[in-house]
């Protein structure tokens, strides 16, 4: 039981830290690429120290042989002069400016194997930073498209059961209205059945007392009156 119990804290621990991971995925991408541009910042001024120091190894072995090739004309003139003791001289340093001119040509091929490696670096940097900047930039549209269809289906729901309301109220409307106007109209033939205008209407046309309307009778009677008497 104990087992159980302590597999499912883990189980629910674990559910727990993927749906944290989902929620904050898109931040936590967002400073894993500024601790990635931030390192590449640090290859580049890397970068930039050795092109400096192999710059300055150029200028010191360009110098370097400038001194070696000066000092060996002028040694050249001591032996032709008949000074040795200062031709020793100049070639021992002429052989130190050797040294000095080894050394710079080897920290120059240092130099340029470092810079090699650090150019195909900062390249290779470079090109994944930018694939990942368009994959977060996919990643937050879905993320917002996404989140525009949650409110959008939490924004219809009220639709959905306003819509059905509204209809079923409109129907009872017009079904009171339709009732309410059969009423008005029952009244009123009920008044105009039994009121005193039809009554005397009837006991007119059963010869009690003179008739309500004229009949084309009446009115031929009325234009034969009017006509003039036959000469």
């Amino acid at each position: 039981m104990f087992k159980t119990v302590f597999t499912l804290f883990r189980g629910t621990v674990a559910a727990a830290e993927e749906q944290l991971e989902d929620r904050t995925a898109l931040v936590i991408l967002d400073q894993q690429m500024r601790d990635a541009a931030a390192a590449v910042d640090r290859s580049k001024r890397t970068l930039a120290l050795a092109i400096a120091g192999d710059q300055q190894e150029g200028r010191r072995l360009e110098a370097t042989h400038a001194r070696i090739a000066d000092l060996e004309v002028r040694a050249t003139a001591a032996l032709e002069g008949g000074r040795e003791d200062l031709a020793r001289e100049a070639a021992q340093a002429i052989a130190n400016l050797e040294a000095e001119r080894d050394a710079a040509m080897t920290a120059r091929t240092l130099f340029a194997a470092e810079i090699t490696r650090l150019k195909r670096h900062v390249a290779n940097a470079e090109a994944r930073i930018s694939e990942l900047d368009r994959g977060r930039r996919l990643a937050r549209a879905s993320e917002a498209v996404r989140s525009l269809r949650r409110s959008g289906i939490e924004a219809e729901r009220p639709y959905e059961s306003t819509l059905p309301e509204a209809e079923a109220t409109l129907k009872r409307l017009r079904e009171r209205q339709m009732e309410a106007q059969a009423a008005d109209e029952a009244l009123f033939e009920i008044d105009a059945a039994s009121g005193p205008l039809t009554i005397a209407e009837k006991l007119a046309e059963q010869g009690f007392g003179p008739r309500m309307k004229s009949t084309a009778d009446d009115v031929l009677a009325r234009l034969k009156a009017k006509r003039p008497p036959a000469a």
